[in-house]
């Protein structure tokens, strides 16, 4: 099945040709502000997250007091706030430099950003929460667990990608009516099954060889009130944000820098190492081992997703592919709990 066909503003166009005649700026990691475009963001962005990684350290490193759980706090603040002033600062100096077919900021800066915003709410909601004594069922930790990251992530695209003119929600697939839309996400989740079987014998392998079966990040409740709250998460919520970041942002930013193929590599590989980055075992070797797998264990859908996106110039055929994937995961976990802990 052929997708609709190109338009002027879709992330497969070609990159725009580079322009010769402007003056190259300076990096982000060229330590000076001579000929920058926002030399304040740039001197931001440096200061804050050094202060920010020295306060975080000391505040890990001083225990569980009063004093050390604010430091670590006033850390991620400072931390995040030097991420997105970098981040913004470099979208800004690539789209003045005129020299970059991708003219937005570094997608594993914005993975960053997200990442310490997501910290930083994190440990506010924390803080609002334990002193009212509010115990959280798991199913409900669970969903803000992927509720916050998700939220983190929309708003620093929205932030730094579209709030800098690098990309327009229309450019990263998100540009169609709701009857296309519907149409893009059925004809996403149509492609789980041949996804979800090549993952399963890829796992399967990788589980037998190394002997090590990566955790899920939402361990199943064996009840129909858990599965549902687990669907909301791992079906709807988690992959619209992933989608937006791993597809919309960093497969368009690096098929515009580097081809078609190169692009979904890129993405497929990044998505990948994303979710393998707290994984962790009893020993050094098996946290390893359980990284591999669960990195290897990505590769096929982390591909396809890529190969759906761009083939369908639709960022719902990838979140229909990724929402389809989760959910059957998900039910086929929950009936697996079920049947093992036998008649209620």
């Amino acid at each position: 099945m052929n997708g609709p066909p190109a338009e002027p503003d879709q992330p497969v166009e070609a990159p725009p040709p580079l322009d010769p005649e402007r003056p190259a700026r300076p990096g982000l990691t060229t330590f000076t502000i001579e000929g920058r475009a926002a030399p304040g963001l740039f001197v931001v962005g440096w200061l804050a997250t050094l202060l920010g990684a020295g306060a975080v350290a000391v505040g890990v490193l001083g225990g569980g007091s009063l004093g050390a759980g604010l430091l670590f706090a006033l850390g991620l603040a400072l931390v995040t706030i030097g991420l997105l002033a970098a981040a913004g600062g470099q979208a800004i100096e690539r789209r003045a430099s005129g020299g970059h077919r991708w003219a937005g900021p570094s997608p594993v800066l914005v993975f960053a950003c997200g990442f310490a915003l997501a910290q930083l709410l994190a440990v506010g909601v924390s803080v609002v929460l334990r002193p009212l004594g509010v115990d959280l069922p798991r199913p409900a930790e669970d969903l803000l667990r992927v509720a916050i990251p998700s939220a983190s992530v929309l708003a620093v695209v929205s932030l730094v990608v579209v709030g800098t003119g690098a990309l327009s929600w229309t450019s990263m697939g998100l540009n169609r009516d709701a009857r296309q839309a519907l149409a893009d996400l059925a004809w996403g989740a149509v492609i789980a099954g041949p996804v979800i079987l090549a993952t399963m014998v890829v796992a399967s392998v990788l589980v037998s060889l190394l002997r090590v079966t990566p955790e899920s990040p939402l361990p199943p409740t064996g009840e129909l009130g858990g599965l549902l709250v687990h669907l909301m998460a791992g079906a709807v919520i988690a992959p619209v944000s992933e989608e937006v970041l791993f597809r919309g942002v960093a497969t368009t930013a690096w098929v515009r820098r580097f081809g078609v193929w190169p692009g979904i590599l890129r993405g497929a590989l990044f998505f990948a190492v994303a979710h393998v980055l707290l994984l962790g075992g009893s020993t050094l070797s098996e946290a390893v081992a359980v990284a591999l797998v669960g990195f290897a264990g990505r590769l096929p859908v982390a591909i396809a997703l890529g190969w759906v996106y761009v083939r369908r110039r639709s960022l719902w055929a990838s979140i229909g592919l990724h929402s389809a994937f989760n959910a059957v995961l998900l039910l086929v976990a929950h009936v697996a709990t079920r049947s093992g802990a036998g008649p209620a």
